[in-house]
């Protein structure tokens, strides 16, 4: 039987235009995109709200912040594993590359159990069809780690993996270039001496030096066979961003420098920031502005990186520097064909009716409903 949905009086965003008008869905895809009111008696009136494609967020690491809410609080992982589901499409996320890091530097205690519990709940409830977003793997691969190789090998030919991301959070390079200022952070996640944080430091970097590269190449090879999306990760310098691509790394994700940015905009290189930065006026770790990056024409895609909420907000605030579609384009169209999903984005016939009803208030965008593949899920 076939099954319809009619939503009329609606800003609708398309890839290249704005008009007031109707989507007709039918069968969980976009069948029809026109101008005018439909005065078909079921037609749904969104009263002039925005609709444009469900949101698709390449990477965010809200799953961990649900996994463990307070410091000494682990959440049994299935039941954060709903919540961080029912977060995402509260947001207007549709499609969600959960980021989930693979490698312990010796900070984050429980990273790697994280890991191991997302990867099999992920899969598990990707098959029951409960999920009201659908849920695919970003894999981030900390370079520096002893035991990344073990941990990636197991699940590099995962079919729902959509993404790989080759990363160094080691002390003093990228994001904590800021040497001291990691120390004072560490020591205070941590509530070791500044002592035991200096001497993790030596350790890690001594570490660094002999392994990184040899992993890096590794993991490279290990995931050539899949033609991936593959990014590179907090990167600082020209440089780094013309070996990546190289290599085949033809995206970099929250470059923390306006040189690093532009240098992959010369070079066709697609950048990730992070919604937050945005929202919030600036970087929480004292990195480059994303909205500087935006105003400079550097920015291609806004992913959530820890809050889900951000998104919508984000992109509507770039809007101004790049106009409404190109700006709704960063969590939606943009995204999705870097991560080479192609038949989600953009409204138009033919795509998954993954859509987004939102009502503007009081300067802030509100997610009234949501749409995955017609089923309304919001």
């Amino acid at each position: 039987m076939t099954q319809e949905t009619i939503l009329t009086n609606a800003r609708v965003i398309l890839p290249d235009a704005v008009i007031h008008g109707t989507v007709l869905i039918r069968d969980g895809l976009i069948a029809e995109v026109a101008e005018g009111r439909s005065h078909a008696a079921s037609a749904q009136d969104c009263e002039g709200d925005d609709i444009f494609p469900g949101v698709v967020d390449v990477h965010t690491d809200n799953l961990e912040r649900q996994v463990q809410p307070r410091a000494n609080a682990r959440w049994p992982s299935r039941s954060a594993f709903i919540a961080h589901d029912a977060q995402c499409a509260a947001a207007g996320v549709t499609t969600v590359l959960d980021a989930l890091c693979l490698g312990d530097l010796g900070f984050d205690q429980g990273r790697d159990q994280t890991f191991k519990e997302g990867v099999l709940d992920l899969t598990e409830m990707h098959a029951t069809g409960l999920m009201r977003a659908e849920h695919l793997l970003h894999l981030r691969c900390e370079l520096p780690a002893d035991d990344l190789p073990g941990l990636l090998d197991p699940v590099a030919d995962h079919p729902l993996v959509a993404m790989v991301s080759v990363m160094d959070h080691s002390p003093g390079i990228g994001q904590y270039r800021d040497l001291p200022r990691y120390i004072t952070m560490r020591a205070k996640q941590t509530s070791w001496s500044v002592e035991k944080v200096q001497a993790q430091v030596d350790y890690l970097l001594e570490k660094r030096s002999r392994i990184l590269e040899t992993h890096r190449r590794w993991v490279l090879d290990r995931v050539a066979k899949r033609d991936l999306p593959i990014a590179s990760h907090d990167d600082e310098f020209p440089d780094q961003i013309a070996r990546n691509a190289a290599d085949g790394i033809r995206i970099s994700e929250f470059p923390v420098t306006m040189a690093a940015a532009l240098a992959a905009k010369e070079l066709g290189v697609a950048t990730i920031l992070g919604a937050p930065n945005i929202v919030r006026g600036g970087s929480h770790s004292g990195n480059v502005s994303a909205m500087e990056i935006a105003k400079a024409g550097a920015l291609d895609t806004i992913a959530s990186d820890y809050v889900p909420a951000a998104l919508i907000e984000a992109a509507y605030a770039c809007a101004d520097c790049m106009g409404l579609p190109e700006a709704i384009a960063t969590v939606t169209a943009n995204p999705a064909r870097m991560a080479k999903l192609h038949d989600r984005g953009r409204v138009q016939a033919g795509l998954r009716a993954d859509l987004v009803q939102v009502k503007h208030h009081v300067g802030l965008p509100f997610v009234r409903r949501v749409w995955r593949q017609g089923a309304r899920v919001v």
